[in-house]
């Protein structure tokens, strides 16, 4: 029974981070400077995509992590409470 759970979990993770992945964003420097800035709700999507954003920036110089045309405070804001929302529900797996 234990073995078809964490089946299913990792399937579920796996499963995860491919549809986050299609959501991760490609940025050109330049087109940022000019073009839109990103608040609360960009940072906070930004946040749930991190780690997605993360693998994919290690293969290529096209995605990055973090939203280079931010507006500061609330962007960092969103983005903490984002990432910070991908562990919730873990502490009763380790019991």
């Amino acid at each position: 029974m234990k073995t078809k759970k964490l089946l299913s979990i990792v399937f579920f993770v796996l499963l995860s981070v491919l549809l986050f992945s299609s959501c991760a964003e490609v940025q050109n420097i330049e087109a940022c400077k000019m073009g839109q800035t990103y608040g609360f709700f960009g940072g906070l999507w930004h946040g749930i995509i991190a780690p997605a954003s993360f693998v994919i920036s290690l293969f290529t110089d096209d995605v990055a992590v973090w939203a280079v045309n931010n507006n500061g405070g609330w962007y960092a804001f969103g983005f903490l409470i984002g990432v910070g929302s991908l562990g919730f529900g873990s502490h009763k797996a380790s019991r």
